[in-house]
């Protein structure tokens, strides 16, 4: 178990956006998968102004159903399929980004049934993040969850998350703790703009907030759950969260980390898993890489 924390790398991300999608109904999950991870991310990868970019995929039929819900917090019950984060230096390159993206949402409706962008001007916190691979693409070797919660109105509650984010991420069991506090959603103002998708919800995910929490294993989770820390935490969950949801992450893919695109960004997911299978060190020599980029910025 790595004991260094990895979490500064996140501080070049100032503005992010934290986008929830449902595959589309009659799409297969395999083609819905295979062309998020290997079409769509390389056409978002090229878009300029991107300076981070990663899918994490859920697990449709199992939620990370362990994370306990406090007495009088009903149980988010929409079904999704991952998530997807895209992050900015600044605001020029976020606007530079919006200005380009028509191409990019022009193409949700041929596997998206569902997506919904929640603004997050003021970027995301990450408490610790133990994973040495900062641009992992794969299958993901933690225990990993989104803890979906609908947060109460005003600040309070956005602050008591910030505050004990802090004090559970210091547990020794937890490998990543990252907090989305994102602007309330307004179906009045639905995101991001892709025609043919849906992008209204329900009232338990329009105050949401999304903590990514990974463990080493279920187990380890489930000890973590007993402890007095969280027990605390948790008699109070109710007072701040009205709602609550958790998805089972099964892969987790980096398409652009400071501002570059990675082998998965420029090539697809499964060909730079093929790349990284097969030792082939010459697909990443400069040469090469310089075929797949518009400016030759490499990997």
């Amino acid at each position: 178990m790595s004991t260094q924390d990895y979490s500064a790398r996140d501080k070049a991300v100032r503005h992010n956006i934290y986008a929830s999608v449902r595959r589309r109904e009659g799409v297969p999950h395999d083609l819905f998968t295979s062309y998020w991870r290997d079409v769509h991310s390389t056409l978002c990868s090229r878009l300029p102004g991107l300076g981070f970019y990663v899918q994490q995929h859920f697990d449709r039929d199992r939620t990370a159903n362990l994370w306990p819900l406090a007495d009088g917090v009903r149980p988010i019950r929409t079904v999704l399929d991952g998530s997807a984060e895209l992050g900015f230096a600044n605001l020029d390159d976020r606007a530079t980004f919006a200005k380009a993206g028509t191409i990019l949402y022009g193409d949700e409706a041929n596997f998206i049934g569902e997506a919904v962008a929640y603004a997050l001007p003021n970027g995301s916190l990450t408490y610790v993040d133990r994973e040495e691979d900062g641009a992992r693409n794969g299958p993901d070797r933690y225990h990993r969850v989104h803890v979906y919660m609908n947060r109460k109105p005003g600040p309070a509650s956005s602050a008591w998350l910030a505050e004990t984010s802090a004090e559970l991420a210091r547990s020794e069991a937890v490998q990543k703790w990252k907090l989305h506090l994102p602007e309330p959603y307004s179906n009045e103002h639905p995101a991001p703009p892709s025609p043919n998708v849906e992008h209204i919800v329900d009232d338990d995910r329009l105050n949401l907030a999304v903590a990514e929490v990974a463990f080493m294993s279920a187990r380890a989770a489930r000890e973590f759950f007993a402890t007095p820390t969280f027990q605390k935490v948790l008699a109070r969950q109710g007072k701040h969260v009205d709602a609550l949801g958790a998805y089972l992450v099964t892969g987790f893919y980096t398409f652009v980390r400071d501002g570059r695109p990675t082998t998965a960004g420029l090539r697809g997911s499964r060909p730079a898993e093929l790349i990284d299978a097969a030792g082939a060190a010459n697909q990443l020599e400069a040469a090469v890489v310089g075929l797949f980029t518009a400016d030759g910025r490499g990997v």
